[in-house]
């Protein structure tokens, strides 16, 4: 197990060592999380890496990744628990068959069978629950990924896990983390997350990257591709994101495409690879119609210009 980063620049190093490029904004608001035991809400668009933060913790502090994935009507017993009711019947009808269960013994026996079967051997423990048991003395990394796509009432449930990482199972009673995970939660921002989940967590907004940590991003997850078509990917990416399209492009667009390019042998762009590859980059029709043909050409146009200026 890897020891906590013990600065913002370790926090920052470690991310680096998986290849994730961090401001030092968010590799602060990291460390803060890690060092106050703190859930860290990570809110901005789609594709700027904030689910890749996660993954990357776990992988170098070597943590079990839970991940929640959030969807419309996420319910308890697909996030937290539920009990193993087919097991529980079996084990009801060996009772029976066994005759441990039998008018003689009346209520008691009945009694017994009914608490028996409610402990830990029949719970089907679920993401959240997962989170909260320590593997190896190391607590887990729990993703919490798009929350935006749920509904309030399960915002409502969280605030026990978050606040005191715990979860109540009216069974059993109170289950609480020995060690606190740690929890990312992430927000595409579809719709806004309640005060009383934000007030829980440190907060961060990840934004698109600039042109200069975008390159770099590029080198590190498209090594073999050449250095000018990286250039050209950048610049033309970052002209994109000042249109009024209905969808930028984010980092993860940005790596698709010049893996795409890659795979077509291209070292640099030209007009009709960049029409025929849109798709790669862009992910609804408009804003492909909208850039493919003259727009596409004035935009090689403009990079092509700064980057022989540059």
């Amino acid at each position: 197990m890897v020891k906590l980063p013990k600065s913002i620049d370790d926090t920052a190093a470690l991310l680096a060592r998986a290849d994730y490029v961090a401001e030092r904004s968010l590799a602060t608001a990291l460390f803060l999380a890690l060092k106050m035991e703190r859930p860290l809400f990570l809110e901005g668009e789609a594709g700027v890496g904030k689910t890749e933060i996660a993954k990357v913790l776990a992988s170098t502090l070597e943590r079990r990744l839970v991940r929640l994935q959030c969807y419309e009507g996420l319910d308890i017993s697909s996030a937290v628990y539920e009990w193993n009711y087919p097991r529980q019947m079996i084990e009801i009808r060996l009772a029976e068959a066994s005759g441990k269960v039998h008018e003689a013994s009346g209520q008691a026996a009945r009694k017994k069978l009914s608490q028996d079967i409610f402990t830990e051997q029949f719970l089907i423990k679920r993401p959240l629950l997962q989170a909260l048991e320590a593997s190896d003395g190391a607590a887990p990394v729990l993703l919490i990924d798009e929350l935006d796509r749920t509904d309030e009432p399960f915002e409502a449930y969280l605030l026990e896990v978050l606040s005191d990482f715990q979860v109540s199972i009216p069974e059993l009673g109170t289950i609480k983390a020995d060690k606190p995970p740690i929890v990312i939660i992430t927000s595409n921002r579809t719709r806004e997350i309640h005060d009383a989940v934000k007030r829980r967590c440190l907060y961060h907004w990840v934004d698109y990257p600039d042109a200069a940590r975008e390159l770099d991003i590029l080198r590190r997850k498209a090594p073999g591709a050449a250095e000018r078509l990286s250039q050209e990917i950048v610049a033309f990416v970052q002209r994109l994101r000042k249109m009024d399209l209905f969808k930028l492009p984010g980092v993860a667009e940005s790596i698709d495409w010049t893996k795409a390019l890659m795979a077509l042998d291209k070292l640099a762009l030209d007009p009709d690879t960049v029409n025929d590859t849109l798709g790669a980059l862009l992910k609804y029709q408009d804003d492909i119609s909208r850039v493919r043909g003259s727009e596409a050409e004035r935009l090689l146009s403009e990079v092509r210009a700064e980057i022989a200026a540059a």
